[in-house]
């Protein structure tokens, strides 16, 4: 049995990706629906865990190869929020390692 997984957006910005849903008229309340991972009964959002909104990290994520010289002190907040989870979660994004096993071994 052969196991496919597709992900034809995970390439994209979230903004790409609300442009994207506008253009295929997507309704605006799934749209603009607070993101949340729903593992909470408290309605908590996914900003309000992590501390900086999706447009926030977007534009760190963007920034993150520039200079840092013209940041304002919220940016560079939001900055060290989208290293730190980028860094603990790296290994989520790199595919997983692959031993080739000689089929004489099968």
């Amino acid at each position: 049995m052969v196991e496919l997984i597709l992900a034809p957006i995970a390439d994209l910005l979230k903004s790409e990706v609300f442009e994207l849903a506008r253009y295929h008229k997507i309704i605006d309340e799934i749209i603009s629906a607070k993101p949340t991972d729903g593992l909470w009964n408290d309605n908590r959002t996914d900003e309000e865990q992590i501390g900086a909104t999706y447009d926030e990290l977007e534009k760190a994520m963007i920034q993150e190869s520039k200079s840092d010289i013209n940041l304002s002190q919220r940016e560079i907040e939001v900055m060290s929020i989208y290293k730190s989870f980028n860094s603990s979660n790296r290994h989520k994004m790199d595919p997983i390692p692959v031993c080739a096993i000689p089929k004489d071994y099968i």
